[in-house]
């Protein structure tokens, strides 16, 4: 249909052009040019990423009408500056940066210091510069020898081109983060469990490159990624570079990480050698499926509700108002149920169904004391699906309120 008309030189493109993703038809004068080609929402300042905000694809007339309302708006507000003066003069800390879109058209970032904003014309948003850092929450991954892993990772970033982080993404933390997840267990997928478990900082090294040519355009750069090893949950098939180093499954010691993680791993590795040279095998052993005395269990759950009894108080009432409601499952299958009530009063806690109950949540014994001794937290461990929640998610959250008092100072 299109081929047909006459004076336009119109073209069908092939559906999945590598290249290009400029639409479904494009000139044939236009199409090929580096400035087309990227299909981002800036391609029309093609030289944005050297700081060149050039726009040469504006034509006569709108740039003629654009001098002349931008014009009008500046003599408007010279005359009543005194006053306007209070609105439209913004105060930009060395760490920040503003963004400026005057009649929809990008403008050169501005700032540091006092920064004209004209008004009906200018849009503008604030960019920060600092570092900032999120926690990818410990998630399953299959590696390269057929094992079952739980990697976590921490990520640091900075904006290093304000201008691209507005222009190129919508939302650039939610975009960052489910990006550096998919580097991650793409990345990982191709190793071994061996190689996660000895070569973490090289991995993390390697992960950042990855995620940075992946958010370049975006105007951001990724500092630093320390990857967290939480536990192999299945060994390897064929382990064909020596016996693996199972991180400790107790409470309190599988949120290590750094060097105390890596130190941790070092004397375990040291003691499995030792064992492989006495006795020339090497066993797996699964401490996760292990059965604990249930008098053990209710002895720790006992002791842990005599803790959080301890630093109940009226102000941390006011501070939660929510009654939890816990459903926790021991190694040997029974499920028992506690509650902690922050409603009223100064707070009760106890073994049993509450009378009412804002949120419940399901986990496993050992979840719910790493929970409490501050080395699980609660996102994490909702995101992972090793708390499920049934109620408002918002309140749930509260829960690290009183976790907070219970850590270990």
């Amino acid at each position: 249909m299109f081929s047909k008309s006459p004076g336009f030189g119109y073209e069908s493109l092939p559906q999945r052009d590598p290249g290009s993703t400029p639409g479904l038809y494009a000139t044939p004068f236009t199409f090929g040019q580096s400035q087309f080609s990227s299909g981002h929402s800036f391609d029309y300042v093609p030289k944005i990423k050297d700081n060149d905000f050039t726009d040469k694809t504006q034509g006569l007339l709108s740039w003629i009408c654009n001098l002349i309302v931008t014009f009008l708006v500046f003599v408007c507000t010279l005359i009543t500056f005194p006053i306007s003066a209070w609105f439209f003069l913004k105060t930009v800390p060395n760490y920040q940066r503003i963004v400026v879109f005057r009649l929809g058209r990008i403008r050169p970032p501005k700032g540091p210091g006092v920064v004209l904003v004209l008004p009906l014309i200018d849009q503008w948003q604030r960019v920060d510069l600092r570092t900032r850092a999120f926690n990818i929450p410990p998630c399953r991954v299959t590696t390269k020898d057929g094992g079952l892993v739980s990697v976590g990772a921490d990520v640091q970033f900075r904006i290093w081109n304000p201008v691209m982080s507005v222009v190129a993404v919508q939302d650039l933390n939610a975009s960052t983060r489910l990006t550096a997840l998919n580097a991650m267990t793409h990345s990982l997928g191709k190793r071994t469990v061996r190689e996660i478990q000895t070569e973490r900082v090289k991995l993390g090294e390697h992960l950042g490159m990855d995620i940075n040519e992946l958010t370049k355009p975006w105007g951001l750069e990724v500092d630093r990624v320390e990857l967290t090893l939480e536990s192999v949950l299945q060994a390897p098939e064929n382990p064909q570079s020596g016996p693996l180093i199972m991180p400790p499954s107790v409470p309190g010691l599988e949120g290590l990480t750094g060097p105390i993680q890596q130190l941790a791993m070092h004397f375990l590795g040291q003691s499995t050698q030792r064992l492989q040279a006495v006795n020339d095998t090497v066993s797996f052993t699964d401490e996760l499926s292990m059965e604990a005395p249930v008098a053990t269990a209710s002895n720790r759950v006992e002791e842990l509700l005599a803790a959080v009894s301890l630093v109940l108080s009226e102000s941390l009432v006011k501070q939660v108002r929510a009654c939890f409601q816990f459903y926790i499952s021991t190694s040997s299958g029974e499920t028992s149920s506690y509650y902690v009530d922050l409603t009223q009063n100064s707070g009760a806690c106890g073994v049993g169904e509450a009378r009412h109950s804002d949120v419940s949540l399901s986990m496993s014994e050992q979840d719910l004391m790493a929970m409490f001794q501050g080395s699980l937290q609660p996102f994490a461990a909702y995101s992972c699906g090793r708390l499920r929640v049934q109620g408002d998610l918002h309140t749930a959250m509260k829960l690290e309120t009183l976790l907070k008092l219970l850590k270990p100072h």
